[in-house]
């Protein structure tokens, strides 16, 4: 199962002399290398090498999503300055965070282009040329979207670009939007329904559609948020788990609710989930606690919310073989999702506990949101109490919790779905992305500058780059 991760493990070791080494935004010399059908596994393998949550790739997207949001407030020992700042909200174009996530998805992309580009001279199986094509036109859609919610309007480059070529302005994301979107439309058109055991956590044409839906979601074009959820259903493959937790456990993972899963895996070679150390409490051996939760967090629950003691962990829990206290955190709750007990793993830093980029309760809840803004109650509220059904089938009682919500008065039905993702989706890393979308990050986030935070800076070693690169406003 995580089978392609270990081969992304061995390409990373050894890429001071191979692809992943090269100018990510350069031309890539891969004549040599680039010429059979193993040659292009390889090279769209290590394309999917940037989306994880390893230590070696410092991937701070996680800091954007929970630490910038109110569910959420930085941790640790002061090591890591730059999540201080994200939580003030005093972070600067010089912030580290920002340039090691800029670079590690344009390197991304640049490999994505480089298979886009190599690909079609390459004498190989059809269906396999065609699959390998629709990987990479997904996880190039995938990087520029995370790009996009960071820092709003950035560079476009949709083919392998010479150094006297790169040094060109942003792009409007209305722009990039309708590039993810058509690169998802490619992708679909050439990607399975599923894989093989072996390569569980490729692209697939759900993963393709979602993210689709997931664009127009964030471009506010509600029907067309519809006409590619029904895509997805329409495939027939996905559904609810009854155990919420099945979502976040290493031998349940990739499960009928998994659309868009990265894989991690505990072998001591880089392809680890490291939130499986920045999250564990510092009082905890091995821990940082980089992230606490909030107290408001934890009160905006409904007490009979199975989902709260799932995603938070509070005094007296059992916490990953030690008994949670008040003393594990300066908040007193700590995150529990992608975490694991130290029997588990050979190491903290390398946990096996997949980050769920989509999972279908997150596209049935894109459903209820963009039915709710069309003014259609009826289907808002058939998708959002899918959602909440599963939720109260794991609570202690059933019978009275989480009754089914029934208003059909607009704002008041929008309002239920905007409530009902924060507990779906708690510490998935989607929280301040959604504020500043609603248009109410200001309301919850006191800090916040309206005209400015709704992105973050770009790095500023870019704009010394690339002189045509203009700072985002407030910066």
């Amino acid at each position: 199962m995580k089978k392609l991760f270990v081969f992304i493990a061995i390409i990373s070791l050894i890429s001071c002399q191979g692809i992943l080494d090269k100018d990510p935004l350069g031309t890539l010399d891969a004549g040599s290398f680039f010429q059979t059908a193993n040659d292009a596994e390889q090279a769209i393998n290590a394309a999917y090498q940037p989306l994880l949550f390893s230590s070696g790739n410092n991937n701070f997207y996680w800091a954007f999503g929970q630490i910038a949001s109110d569910e959420a407030v930085t941790g640790g020992d002061g090591s890591r300055t730059g999540l201080t700042e994200l939580d003030a909200f005093t972070h600067t174009p010089r912030t580290e965070e920002f340039g090691s996530f800029w670079a590690l998805n344009y390197r991304g992309i640049a490999q994505c282009n480089l298979v886009l580009d190599k690909l079609p001279a390459v004498q190989m199986d059809a269906t396999q040329k065609a699959r390998i094509e629709g990987e990479a036109y997904f996880l190039r859609a995938y990087y520029y979207f995370l790009l996009t919610q960071v820092f709003g309007d950035v560079v476009l480059y949709t083919k392998v670009t010479p150094p006297d070529e790169l040094k060109v302005p942003k792009t409007a994301r209305a722009e990039i939007y309708n590039q993810i979107v058509a690169d998802c439309d490619a992708a679909a058109e050439r990607l399975p329904l599923s894989h093989s055991s072996t390569n569980v956590g490729r692209a697939t044409r759900g993963a393709a559609y979602a993210l689709a839906a997931k664009t127009y979601l964030y471009s506010k074009n509600w029907e067309k948020v519809l006409e590619y959820v029904g895509k997805v259903k329409n495939l027939g493959i996905y559904g609810l788990m009854a155990d919420y937790q099945d979502n976040f456990r290493e031998n349940t993972q990739n499960n009928q609710e998994s659309v868009w899963e990265i894989q991690h895996s505990n072998l001591e070679l880089g392809v680890g989930n490291s939130l499986n150390q920045w999250w564990l409490s510092k009082k905890v051996v091995d821990g940082y606690g980089f992230a606490e939760v909030t107290q408001q967090y934890y009160d905006s629950f409904d007490p009979t919310d199975p989902r709260r003691s799932f995603t938070i962990a509070s005094n007296n829990q059992d916490y990953f073989g030690v008994v949670y206290k008040n003393s594990f955190s300066s908040t007193r709750f700590s995150p529990r999702k992608y975490l694991q007990a130290a029997s588990e793993v050979t190491q903290k830093a390398d946990g096996d506990i997949n980050y769920g980029a989509i999972r279908y309760a997150e596209v049935l809840l894109w459903e209820a949101e963009a039915a709710a803004e069309l003014g259609r109650p009826a289907d808002a509220l058939a998708a959002l109490e899918q959602v909440r059904a599963r939720a109260r089938a794991q609570a202690s009682n059933p019978a009275t919790a989480l009754p089914p919500v029934t208003t059909t008065v607009q704002q008041e039905l929008i309002e239920a779905v905007r409530r009902e993702r924060q507990f779906e989706l708690g510490f998935e890393c989607h929280r301040f992305f959604d504020l500043v979308r609603w248009g109410i990050a200001k309301d919850r986030l006191p800090e916040f500058q309206v005209g400015k935070n709704e992105v973050f800076p770009i790095p500023q070693s870019e704009i010394d780059l690339n002189p045509q690169l203009r700072q985002n406003a407030g910066y």
